[in-house]
């Protein structure tokens, strides 16, 4: 008997599960460095929603906003570099240096900078620029030739090309971005919240892990993995649905 697909995904993390179960309940069990999924799942009972809506509001509400921001300016500098070819060296340059930007070195000097939640705004948005512009940048050139030709051949210019044909070929590739984005803005923000902040999945693991709760620093790592993932699964989702051309 043949099984679906999904069924070998349950069966695997099933068994990692288990196996993380045992190690906790022995070779963990002194040092209770790794604690076991049950003792971790009690522990999120006992903090329930009234500890980790806050912080996870404050979180979602930074990655949410910088991820905007970041892939707004990366579809703009996607869009220059294709209509306007001489500035690709230069703005390619520029995001490649937002990339290799080490966000934990350059976080306290934004939060110097910045008032608020901007710092943490800003390092999310770093932190989806570079992947998003690549996705976009792809996407944009695969565009049909026949069908740029066509657009020229009516009296069509580079704009006219980019609305009509290259936006909706960028759309897949454009996606396959965005998918990683969405984590990296995850991550960003919560890397910000490290560097000072009054509430957030970064501040709450921070104070856990000060009074060595290691159970609940394991239950926020969690939550804020099955956050990225649902971010990661919302944004393929509405990619599928709205590319329903594109080759999976």
């Amino acid at each position: 008997m043949t099984l679906p697909r999904w069924a070998y995904g349950v069966i695997g993390i099933g068994g990692l599960l288990a196996l993380w179960e045992i190690a906790g309940r022995t070779v963990f069990a002194e040092s209770r460095a790794v604690p076991p999924p049950t003792a971790i799942l009690a522990q999120l009972g006992t903090d329930g929603f009234a500890f980790y809506w806050p912080n996870v509001a404050t979180t979602l509400s930074e990655a949410g906003r910088g991820w905007l921001w970041g892939n707004a300016i990366a579809l703009l500098l996607a869009f220059l570099v294709v209509q306007i070819p001489f500035l690709e060296r230069a703005l390619m340059q520029l995001a490649l240096v937002s990339y290799c930007l080490p966000v934990i070195a350059i976080g306290p000097v934004m939060a110097v900078i910045f008032d608020g939640d901007t710092a943490k705004v800003i390092l999310a948005a770093i932190s989806v620029i570079f992947t998003t512009l690549v996705g976009a940048l792809v996407g944009l050139r695969s565009a049909d030739r026949t069908s740029l030709d066509l657009i020229r051949a009516y009296g069509g210019g580079r704009w006219t090309q980019l609305w009509r044909v290259r936006l909706r070929a960028s759309l897949p590739s454009l996606f396959a971005g965005l998918r990683i984005a969405a984590p990296a803005a995850m991550l960003g923000a919560i890397i910000g919240e490290y560097l000072g902040s009054e509430s957030g999945l970064g501040v709450a693991m921070i104070n856990s892990q000060q009074s060595l709760a290691v159970e609940r620093t394991w239950g926020i790592a969690l939550v804020a993995t099955a956050l990225s993932g649902l971010a990661y699964g919302l944004t393929a989702l509405v990619g599928r649905l709205l590319t329903p051309w594109a080759p999976r």
